[in-house]
């Protein structure tokens, strides 16, 4: 497992909290499948992909990978 995709997945999980797929994914404007597997870490993301959620989530690459 690559560290840098667990961060990810970890940090979505935590910006999803009570939120359902559905809805968390329409506020990124992807699908909720795309949702879960960047949670499972069964997905890949582009750094543009993940350029355009962070700005719709108005977090920056730091605030997922700061350490």
């Amino acid at each position: 497992m690559n560290n840098l995709d667990h961060k990810l997945a970890v940090f979505i999980r935590r910006k999803r909290g009570e939120r359902t797929y559905a809805e968390f994914a329409h506020m990124l404007g992807v699908t909720p499948s795309t949702v879960f597997r960047l949670e499972q870490k069964q997905q890949s993301i582009t750094l543009r992909s993940l350029g355009k959620i962070l700005e719709r989530m108005r977090c920056s690459y730091k605030d997922v990978f700061a350490d």
